[in-house]
């Protein structure tokens, strides 16, 4: 059961693999650039340059240069570290995430360098997923580096939502919310966007650097009430609502969601996918899906067994204790709480990008055999890390390259 939530699980990823997604949108002939339903005629521009932040943009940044070669004229992509490697016309500049650091600052400088030299004659591909928002800070004056790192650490403790951790980011910032796009005009800008958000919602992905932000001041101002999170006076900056970019989404969870399905299916269970934007309380999302497989166990539905429920998003833990973890394994933990005695099941979920906040660990899995004698303590203390290390059933992958949110998965033989 454990390896067929791990094949599973591979499966997600390899739909969700950037370097193919880029590939299955742009297609290059020679003569014209088509992206979605818009063509780029090379006789049009004197240059291309290649810029953008991300998990994933790395690998989007090496399909663009293998699909462009000699035509790109250079470019920076901001990348976390362990993903950056050599490309022959883009520099991939390793950038600290989730907290933002000075390497990515001089990483955006040079990005904003770019976007501002651009001319009519210029196309900018800008290639952007899920970490781009940590990976391109530039700070609104007054603020400095340090300040914003500490306003993201207070909001993501917080439990902050990341639409409204990015709604703050883009009025904080000279590059997000469309600011890219603005600065860079009257250059022609492509945005290639890899999602991780739910719904898909263009100016949240990365904060929506070339897309126009309808969030305002004194909504960001509201999340900051919210949160009892200060800023300093006059740092937060309003931005274009509309901006001249194409955007097109070259991949998604849904995507990972179908590849999951698909293989589950392939491995005979009985399959559904609950959802692919699943939100909210970590704790709560966790005895949800405890309750749907109660059903299933007690009542053979939403499905007879052998069944396997599917599910996407990204949820959030209000910190309260001084433990290590995240947000997937801290669902394993407390859906096996939740699900103590009630029968066999196998609980996976894990982060598409192969992290799960402040560790080296994607996620857990566990089923009925995992001991739960002292679970609840490490519950308590939002220790999941430490619980399931002790029994070797932390999910570790490393960096993916990739980041279309969670995939959580719940196997009943």
């Amino acid at each position: 059961m454990r390896k067929h939530a791990l094949q599973i699980f591979r499966a997600a990823l390899q739909a969700a693999d950037p370097y193919a997604a880029v590939l299955r949108h742009l297609k290059f002939d020679g003569r014209t650039l088509i992206a979605g339903r818009r063509r780029y005629r090379m006789a049009d521009f004197d240059r291309i340059h290649v810029i953008g932040a991300g998990k994933a943009s790395a690998a989007m940044a090496r399909a663009v240069e293998h699909l462009l070669g000699r035509r790109i004229r250079g470019g920076v992509v901001n990348v976390p570290d362990g993903t950056a490697s050599k490309l022959r016309r883009i520099e991939l500049n390793s950038a600290g995430h989730p907290i933002p650091d000075e390497r990515g600052e001089k990483g955006v400088q040079r990005i904003l360098e770019i976007a501002r030299d651009a001319g009519p004659r210029d196309l900018l591909i800008c290639v952007i997923s899920g970490g781009a928002s940590a990976l391109m800070p530039a700070p609104s004056p007054p603020l400095t580096l340090a300040g914003k790192q500490e306003i993201t650490r207070k909001l993501l403790n917080a439990g902050a939502p990341i639409q409204e951790l990015n709604r703050v980011r883009k009025h904080l910032s000279l590059i997000k919310g469309g600011q890219l796009a603005a600065t860079a005009s009257p250059a022609c800008v492509l945005g290639l966007i890899l999602s991780d958000v739910i719904g898909d919602d263009l100016d949240v992905i990365g904060s929506g650097p070339t897309v126009g932000d309808p969030s305002t001041v004194e909504q960001a101002e509201s999340v900051l009430r919210k949160f009892d999170v200060s800023v300093p006076s006059g740092a937060l900056l309003e931005t274009p609502k509309v901006t001249e970019a194409q955007n097109l989404i070259v991949g998604s969870n849904r995507l990972a969601m179908d590849a999951a399905a698909a293989k589950a299916k392939e491995l005979e269970y009985r399959t559904l996918v609950l959802s692919s934007s699943i939100d909210g309380e970590t704790r709560e999302i966790a005895r949800m899906h405890a309750a749907i497989v109660k059903e299933v166990l007690t009542a053979g539905r939403p499905l007879r067994r052998p069944a396997c429920l599917l599910s996407g998003g990204e949820t959030t833990v209000t910190v309260r204790g001084k433990g290590l973890g995240g947000r997937n394994q801290e669902f394993v933990l407390a859906a096996a709480i939740a699900l103590e005695g009630c029968g066999p099941v196998t609980i996976f979920s894990a982060g598409t990008d192969g992290l799960d906040g402040p560790t080296d660990a994607a996620g857990a899995i566990a089923d009925e055999r995992t001991p739960l004698a002292d679970a609840r303590p490490f519950l308590d203390d939002n220790d999941s890390y430490h619980f399931f290390e002790r029994l070797d059933a932390l999910v570790k992958t490393g960096p993916t390259g990739t980041n279309v949110m969670d995939v959580r998965i719940l196997l009943i033989p």
